[in-house]
């Protein structure tokens, strides 16, 4: 049987080949990719069977290029996964930390590291575009006086010491990642929805949808507004909703559609947020 083949941003051992197994377990092949939309690109392509795409983030808030690409694409939410964001620093084997200078990682791990670099302003922090990148150019190039900030998945890869551990400072960060898939997987479990449009630029316009979905018992777990390309003050409106019963998403989703411009239903999936 062939195994599934899936698309990542970064290179392996990064937070999306991680979000990748803990979803659909490690007998895969993963697909590397420099970019969100190359990992489009590749599903697009029939190269890959699905991508893994970081959505939000608790601390940095919602990655907003990543729902445009939803919108160009028009691929299907076939499931989500949450993944916590533990950050290490990771040497190699026999380095003591007196030795170091340099720190390599993603900004934004940087940044979700403040208070560690507060305690050491000695250290010297460089910008990369991936964190697992950063731990495989230590184990290449045999690197004494520099660490990286990366995952136990990628000091394993790597064969990287674990110098400190969980050095990131809120300890309850995690990432919310898609799955994505050119065409629908039918579940008959499905309890959570990802929906875009838009509405009129009359009062109370999406508040009568919302209200449709309170009427239903239908919970709306997230929304987010992005302008609509050339269009002043006009929006697309990404929710994500979720449902204990099957007839009142369908009544809730009929009414909706009464009250909605370009209304897309993204996908209908599995709740998955365990962390």
């Amino acid at each position: 049987m062939q195994k599934k083949r899936v698309a990542i941003q970064g290179i392996r051992a990064s937070f999306h080949e991680e979000a990748a197994f803990k979803f659909f377990g490690t007998d895969i092949e993963t697909i590397e990719c420099d970019s969100f939309k190359q990992t489009c690109e590749v599903l697009k392509n029939k190269k890959s069977d699905f991508v893994v795409m970081a959505i939000e983030n608790s601390i940095a808030g919602s990655l907003l290029p990543n729902y445009t690409l939803l919108r160009e694409y028009n691929f299907t939410i076939v499931g989500e996964v949450y993944l916590a964001i533990q950050l290490h620093l990771l040497a190699l084997p026999g380095v003591k930390f007196k030795e170091v200078k340099y720190v390599q990682s993603h900004p934004i791990a940087i940044r979700q590291c403040s208070d560690f670099f507060d305690e050491f302003p000695h250290l010297q922090v460089i910008e990369s575009s991936d964190t697992a990148a950063c731990a495989k150019k230590i184990r290449e190039e045999n690197l004494t006086d520099t660490v990286a900030i990366a995952n136990l998945l990628a000091a394993k890869l790597y064969d990287l010491q674990v110098m400190e551990r969980r050095i990131e400072s809120n300890k309850k960060n995690f990432t919310r990642f898609l799955i994505l898939a050119d065409k629908p997987i039918e579940s008959s479990e499905a309890n959570k929805g990802s929906l875009s449009f838009q509405v009129g630029n009359s009062v109370g316009s999406l508040a009568e949808v919302l209200n449709i979905f309170s009427e239903h018992k239908i919970n709306l777990s997230k929304i987010q507004s992005m302008p609509v390309l050339g269009k002043r003050n006009e929006y697309n409106f990404y929710v994500d909703i979720e449902w204990k019963n099957q007839l009142d998403y369908d009544l809730a989703i009929r009414k909706v559609l009464k009250h909605t411009i370009n209304f897309t239903i993204m996908g209908e999936y599995l709740k998955n947020d365990k962390v």
